[in-house]
């Protein structure tokens, strides 16, 4: 069975830190492009950093110098580091996978998580 648990959402003030965590299971990591989107209320589900075949990663421009997506494949696990954030940042974010998409213009990514909200308020 497929699993894509998130952890490390939280309650943070502007200008502060997270760190997502992504553990990944039942399927071969080394093998799939991993994602990270989010879904604010009232709005569509965004790409936020998505890492390609190439091993480039991209980011969405409001997310980008302050948010760094990385991978340990030892773990299984993908993070994103989430540094200076703003209230508009605030929405669930979800981890996603998939075998032959890796760009975060799309969400029809096969694998996804259950999201780990993210709340950024002063």
């Amino acid at each position: 069975e497929v699993q894509l648990v998130e952890s490390g959402g939280g309650a943070v003030q502007p200008g502060e830190s997270l760190r997502l965590s992504c553990l990944a299971s039942g399927f071969t990591f080394d093998d799939h492009h991993l994602g990270w989107f989010r879904q604010a209320p009232g709005k569509e589900r965004e790409g936020v950093a998505c890492m390609h075949s190439d091993g480039r990663t991209s980011y969405d421009d409001s997310v980008k110098g302050r948010f760094n997506m990385s991978s340990d494949g030892a773990k299984n696990t993908v993070y994103l580091q989430m540094n200076s954030l703003k209230p508009e940042d605030t929405a669930v974010y979800y981890c996603a996978a998939d075998s032959f998409i890796d760009s975060c213009a799309t969400d029809a990514w096969d694998y996804w998580g259950q999201g780990t909200q993210v709340t950024v308020s002063a």
